[in-house]
């Protein structure tokens, strides 16, 4: 083995990140103007943070963005989510590993690098990750771990497990499910890839629009709305 580290579960902090909140997702300006682009992108990410209050795996939460609105917007609305302000080079996964290392420095064991853009995502589909996690823990006898859900275009990675956090560098970008099968076997880690239709699918371009729900796109609307909503101010005493 390239590693003397063995996998250990038992300490699970999230990472999620999240890129331009006020500006991102220029694909999707076909359909969708800036302002309602950031409350989708808003919507996503209260949606995802909810489904991991609900998944007792998740012993701690970190949030990683570029953008001071977006983290004075989560610090009033999700006031327990860790803030890491995402370094100005390095670039995305500069950024992640500065997260990996804050997690690291608050206990964890292992962690999980989920994107704030997967519109489906739910507490199950947490769960079948985690069970792919265990899988891979038990088949590879305590050897470091290596858990990835592919994004539906097979290309991408939509999440990865890690356990020890430093198995593998984060690599996200394009081809990131290739570079990060590579980078787990030049680990000789324990790797199983979770195919999830709730984690394969994210929200990137307006045929993506289309394929979503409008019902479920109405609640990630109103989610990003009431994210958006200051708190309301205190009666006078």
């Amino acid at each position: 083995m390239t590693r003397s580290d063995n996998a250990d579960l038992s300490v699970l902090h999230v990472i999620v990140p999240l890129r331009g909140a006020a500006s991102g997702k220029s694909r999707l300006g076909l359909a969708l103007d800036a302002e309602e682009r950031q409350v989708l992108i808003l919507g996503m990410l209260a949606s995802t943070l909810d489904a991991l209050a609900g998944w007792p795996a998740a012993a701690a939460v970190h949030l990683v963005t570029d953008e001071a609105q977006t983290m004075a917007v989560v610090h009033r609305a999700r006031p327990g989510i860790s803030l890491v302000t995402e370094p100005p080079d390095g670039g995305l996964n500069g950024a992640l590993r500065a997260a990996r290392d804050a997690a690291v420095g608050s206990g964890a064991t292992a962690i999980l690098i989920l994107p704030a853009d997967l519109p489906l995502l739910s507490t199950a589909a947490l769960e079948a990750l985690l069970d792919g996690a265990d899988a891979a823990l038990a088949a590879g006898e305590g050897r470091p771990v290596v858990a990835i859900a592919s994004a539906d275009a097979r290309r991408g990675t939509n999440a990865l497990l890690l356990s020890p956090p430093d198995v593998i560098e984060p690599q996200f970008g394009d081809a990131s499910l290739e570079a990060h099968l590579r980078a787990a076997a030049e680990a000789e880690a324990s790797v199983q890839l979770v195919i999830d239709p709730a984690l394969g699918f994210d929200l990137d371009t307006p045929d993506d629009l289309e394929r979503l729900d409008l019902g479920r796109l109405l609640e990630l609307e109103q989610l990003g709305q009431r994210m958006l909503q200051p708190e309301p101010a205190a009666e006078a005493v």
